[in-house]
């Protein structure tokens, strides 16, 4: 975490907003070319996506996993606290991404 929190937080939540729409979008765009049904695959790719979404928000795992051992077992649980709220954020992008994409393709209904 060589970065400030608050603009971590930020990037964190938009950069899985951004992959979640990217993702569905391109990835509908090469069901179309192949023939299948746009909306409905841009919905289930959005589906797929979304916990890749969050990791590739967070950076990857192992930066995770090396400020939660540090926060359990130096007992810095400021680190951790703040790592929750980063996997917190990327959850709130991913999800905020995928609801838009459920309004768009009517998918829900």
């Amino acid at each position: 975490m060589d970065e400030a929190f608050f603009p971590a937080f930020f990037n964190s939540f938009f950069i899985a907003f951004g992959v979640m729409l990217g993702g569905s979008l391109i990835g509908g765009l090469a069901s179309f070319i192949t023939g299948e049904q746009l909306l409905t695959m841009i919905y289930r790719i959005s589906i797929s996506l979304r916990i890749w979404a969050i990791i590739a928000a967070i950076g990857g795992t192992f930066d995770t996993v090396f400020s939660f051992e540090k926060g359990f077992l130096n007992g810095e649980t400021k680190d951790l606290f703040k790592q929750f709220l980063l996997i917190l954020s990327a959850m709130g992008g991913a999800n905020t991404a995928a609801l838009i994409i459920s309004w768009l393709t009517k998918e829900h209904i």
